[in-house]
């Protein structure tokens, strides 16, 4: 599987951002997508994931009730929706995916994900 993202850029603080990342190769079959992101000096951090069927969703406290995850399954495409970006929202964004379902406990565990994106970097400052 191999996982393109994109749609980063510089947004003013309460803005959005829609990331997209487009999967290829083998993405028949069950599959969960995440994503991640990691500022400077900081470690690698989840933010969202689903699983491809929908049936589940999971955010970071940070993000929740500001970013939304989604799939559109003709495209292979997840998306992160990002509204009231904040400066700490700065980071690099990657998307991550691994063929099988994750469960709850585990769907934000980075240990789980097979395949990530390059990353797209997202600043958001005045």
């Amino acid at each position: 599987v191999q996982l393109q993202a994109s749609g980063g850029g510089l947004v003013q603080p309460g803005g959005s951002l829609r990331l997209s990342c487009v999967a290829s190769g083998r993405t028949s079959g069950t599959y969960t997508m995440g994503w991640f992101r990691q500022a400077p000096q900081n470690e690698r951090e989840f933010v969202a994931a689903i699983r491809w069927s929908g049936a589940m969703t999971r955010y970071a406290d940070s993000v929740k009730g500001r970013f939304a995850i989604s799939r559109d399954n003709a495209k292979n495409t997840g998306y992160l929706q990002m509204n009231s970006l904040k400066p700490e929202d700065t980071a690099v964004y990657y998307c991550a995916a691994v063929r099988r379902g994750l469960i709850f406990s585990t769907i934000s565990d980075i240990k789980e994900y097979d395949y990530w994106g390059q990353g797209t970097q997202v600043t958001v400052s005045s």
